[in-house]
């Protein structure tokens, strides 16, 4: 059911063409959101546009590699031109990489994934921060993971992406607290139903896990209520409205 909380807003997920991402671009759509949605691919991110189009919503593709910083600083650009203001930026795309023991990361894979998981999330914030600034309330949004404040074996070099991420997060939050509207958080989004974690836990069984669109749900309401920098948030395993 489409309800207008949010209408006249601009949002920015990225990683939106399936799972977490793709959930919370619908939520927020659903909402009266403008959704600006990105991936590297146009076809996940196209059939996503028809979805939301279908249910009366509105959204614009963006298909980009966020590992190439030009591509980011041309996408601001053309929001900036087109938009007076981003209200919600949405940091949800990630790569997991090969679960290992620290001594034995691939350095290229390792750098890789930094340069994704956090390289590029700097370059978002930067290139996004005036917009955000034009906005009435901007909220950030990142999407962590429980490893990143508890590490565990093996997941040394997505943990340690994570861990990084949350602290340039809630750094930015602090800076931005008194001179701006502006205001992050982030979110543990737990156990839920999607390609990353079916790769992370083969032997799962995936009905015992929530379905992405409990975080789209929980996403949008954080996002319609507001909150106040650097709030944390952890969703657990299984939800009522799963």
């Amino acid at each position: 059911m489409k309800t207008e909380e949010l209408a006249g807003q601009v949002a920015l997920v990225t990683g939106a063409s399936r799972g977490i991402g793709e959930a919370i671009a619908e939520s927020l759509a659903a909402r009266g959101a403008h959704v600006v949605i990105t991936a590297r691919t146009a076809g996940g991110l196209e059939e996503l546009e028809d979805r939301i189009h279908g249910a009366g919503g509105s959204a614009t593709i963006a298909p980009l590699d966020l590992t190439d910083g030009d591509s980011i600083a041309r996408l601001a650009a053309a929001m900036a031109e087109r938009w007076q203001q981003l209200d919600m930026l949405v940091l949800n795309a990630a790569m997991l990489g090969t679960l290992t023991p620290v001594a034995a990361i691939d350095g290229k894979e390792f750098n890789k994934l930094l340069t994704l998981n956090l390289i590029a999330q700097q370059a978002l914030i930067a290139n996004f921060d005036p917009l955000l600034r034009r906005s009435a309330h901007g909220r950030l949004l990142a999407l962590s993971s429980g490893v990143a404040r508890e590490p565990r074996a093996y997941w040394g070099a997505y943990a340690a992406s994570k861990a990084a991420l949350e602290t340039l997060v809630t750094s930015y939050g602090a800076e931005m607290r008194n001179i701006s509207t502006v205001r992050t958080a982030i979110l543990d989004p737990g156990g839920t139903r999607t390609q990353m974690r079916a790769r992370a836990y083969p032997g799962e069984d995936p009905q015992s896990i929530k379905d992405p669109d409990a975080v789209g749900e929980f996403v949008a309401k954080l996002m319609t209520q507001g909150f106040d920098s650097t709030a944390f948030h952890a969703l657990p395993k299984v939800m009522a409205d799963a």
